[in-house]
């Protein structure tokens, strides 16, 4: 066994993850905000993933259940005021009144684990109403899109450019907003890329009903008035940790 340390910038990270999935990694643990530790059984080619992860540090591991110690970091976690998000391998049961999700961490962005999708999961409780018309942009894991389901929306929406994560999170289609119809959402969640916020914003705001909320996240504090700048005029700005999360209400 041995593990490879990696350092990327905090947005990459969970890119980074599901490559060193892809990659048939025995176990990846998150050392910090920008440092990883993927581990790997002695038959995987070394020199190839050196190549592929130039900059990655080399280490030669003692024998354990590397698989293990990496899904015992993952413990169940109770989100916003409705939420336990559990790992996939566990049975715990939801404390009363809360809504149970399974969650697959490591192959797509969104565990639970990231204040973004904490910060959108407790949007989504405060501005979801039943029956609405939601659509998750960026789905990746899937995650948001079942929150919406089990807050009592009426249809939901996921989409996602990474086949991958729709493989994943089980529904919606290959592609992005730019493919919804204009004013058929009541309420759309992005949790993406600052970038992908920015080049999306008119397509963001175009397919929302009158009176619809876009909630928009992914993105650290000192990126917000830049996004900002690509969209109306938000009515607050929200934040954990250094991360933050935008409510727009355009009309």
């Amino acid at each position: 066994m041995f593990s490879l340390e990696i350092e990327c910038d905090a947005d990459d990270r969970d890119l980074l993850i599901a490559e060193l999935w892809e990659q048939r990694s025995a176990g990846v643990v998150e050392l910090d905000a920008r440092r990883v530790r993927a581990f790997f059984d002695d038959g995987a080619d070394r020199d190839a993933l050196l190549e592929l992860f130039p900059g990655a540090t080399y280490r030669v591991e003692e024998q354990r259940d590397w698989v293990q110690s990496a899904r015992d970091l993952l413990q169940p976690m109770e989100v916003g005021a409705r939420f336990f998000l559990v790992p996939q391998w566990r049975d715990d049961a939801a404390p009363p009144g809360r809504f149970r999700i399974a969650v697959n961490p490591g192959m797509a962005f969104g565990t639970g684990v990231h204040e973004t999708t904490q910060l959108c999961i407790e949007a989504l409780e405060e501005f979801l109403k039943p029956g609405m018309s939601v659509l998750d942009v960026g789905t990746g894991s899937g995650i948001l899109a079942r929150a919406a389901r089990l807050l009592g929306a009426g249809k939901v929406c996921a989409c996602d450019t990474d086949p991958v994560a729709l493989e994943i999170a089980g529904d919606g289609f290959i592609g992005s907003v730019d493919a919804v119809a204009a004013g058929s959402c009541d309420l759309v969640v992005a949790n993406i890329s600052p970038e992908a916020i920015i080049e999306l914003a008119p397509d963001l705001v175009r397919v929302l009903r009158p009176g619809g909320v876009l909630l928009a996240s992914g993105f650290e504090l000192q990126e917000v008035e830049q996004v900002k700048a690509a969209l109306p005029p938000a009515r607050e700005v929200r934040q954990k940790g250094n991360w933050a999360l935008m409510v727009i209400c355009p009309r």
